[in-house]
């Protein structure tokens, strides 16, 4: 086996078995290039008889926040590459083949990501609003160079990938730790970090995977109780000087309505 998906499962989500299949039902996992194994902090009867009736491997270990369940679930995974996927969302069956074409064409790669779509609880697709279409534009003038600064300098507007869509490199990245300390913007100060060392992202432009947004999402949960605002301010204060960050702000604390 060459890549793992590790669901990062919390509660009792009715989403998880829907999450589950998508990942069983991957053309890599059906290659035997991929494996699904389940990581959770909270673990309960129904999730240990989703992992039971389907199969997988079920690994606990003690959270206590995002940065950590996210250090944790990586620590369980044995192979070279790994998606942390989301116990609400769901995967394209073609994600998996796609993710590892693109690590296998160079290895000096630490993170690929794909283009996504986003659902609802009624499993309704959400149309394309203008904050989706804004960060798939980014993330496109963002693959034109392989330039770290010219692709730091694009990134310096806005966290444009969506976290459950990236796959890891774990032997080029097997130092690396998730900030414990953040809620909101965990994964954008992670590729941040990222994009500062030695080796490549690359982002794939097909929509791959589906991230559900819904009332109780994390998401929303930091949106509402204004973490994400603190937090992406402080993001932007690493690139811009504060009067510019006040202006992005005032577009970012606009657009965190697409998530309601």
């Amino acid at each position: 086996m060459e890549h793992t998906f590790v669901i990062c499962a919390y509660g009792d989500s009715p989403f998880l078995e829907a999450c589950i299949q998508s990942c069983l039902n991957q053309s890599s996992v059906r290659n035997q290039r991929s494996k699904v194994i389940l990581y959770t902090s909270t673990p309960s009867d129904k999730i240990e008889k989703l992992c039971q009736h389907y199969g997988i491997e079920q690994f606990v270990k003690t959270g206590g926040g995002i940065g950590i369940d996210w250090n944790n679930a990586l620590s369980v995974v044995a192979t070279k590459y790994a998606t942390i996927a989301h116990q609400d969302d769901l995967y394209l069956p073609e994600y998996g083949e796609a993710i590892l074409s693109e690590f296998d064409k160079k290895s000096d790669i630490n993170l690929v990501f794909t283009d996504y779509c986003e659902n609802d609880a009624q499993n309704q697709f959400r149309p394309r609003h203008l904050n989706l279409k804004i960060k798939t534009f980014g993330l496109r003038l963002m693959s034109l160079l392989e330039s770290k600064w010219y692709q730091r300098r694009i990134y310096a507007f806005g966290n444009f990938i969506c976290c459950p869509a990236v796959s890891y490199n774990l032997e080029r990245l097997s130092d690396f730790q998730f900030d414990t300390d953040l809620k909101m913007v965990v994964d954008w100060d992670a590729w941040e970090r990222i994009m500062n060392r030695d080796g490549k992202v690359k982002f794939i432009s097909k929509r791959l995977m589906v991230h559900r947004i819904h009332q109780d999402s994390e998401t929303t949960v930091n949106t509402e109780n204004q973490n994400r605002e603190l937090e992406e301010r402080m993001m932007y204060l690493r690139y811009w000087p504060k009067p510019i960050v006040e202006l992005l702000m005032k577009y970012y604390v606009k657009n965190q309505k697409a998530n309601e």
